[in-house]
């Protein structure tokens, strides 16, 4: 990566798939990276499970808020938008590059599961930066 990517992670709450995914573009991508998450119907809060999970491998996900698009707005233009699940929900943002991730909300899973679903997004966001 040669300049700055920003990059937009968006799921339904922001609570888990897209707060993990900003995580992971933080950990992955260093300085070479601005990451943000938002939720098309924000729950308010980060799920205590992604927290849980997150701190397993050393980053604490709990200094995160759970936000809705229109409090990200203002760093737009991003270079690429995520989206994960929400359809027809997610509006439009101003980006380069638009990608659907389909994976499965996690919020009622076991932490077993959690955590596959935990380390798919950390696969995802690997192979994304390596594209950008």
């Amino acid at each position: 990566m040669s300049s700055k990517k920003k990059l937009l992670f968006v799921c339904v709450e922001n609570s888990n798939r897209s707060q993990m995914s900003q995580a992971f573009a933080k950990i992955l991508g260093g300085e070479h990276v601005e990451a943000y998450s938002a939720g098309s119907k924000p729950s308010g809060i980060v799920n205590p499970k992604a927290i849980a999970a997150m701190k397993e491998l050393g980053y604490d996900l709990s200094t995160h808020d759970s936000k809705s698009l229109q409090e990200v707005e203002q760093y737009a233009p991003f270079d690429a938008v995520v989206t994960m699940g929400c359809g027809d929900a997610c509006p439009w943002m101003p980006a380069k590059k638009f990608i659907d991730w389909q994976i499965p909300d996690p919020k009622h899973m076991e932490p077993a599961q959690f955590n596959e679903v935990r380390d798919f997004i950390s696969g995802k966001v690997e192979d994304l930066l390596k594209e950008l």
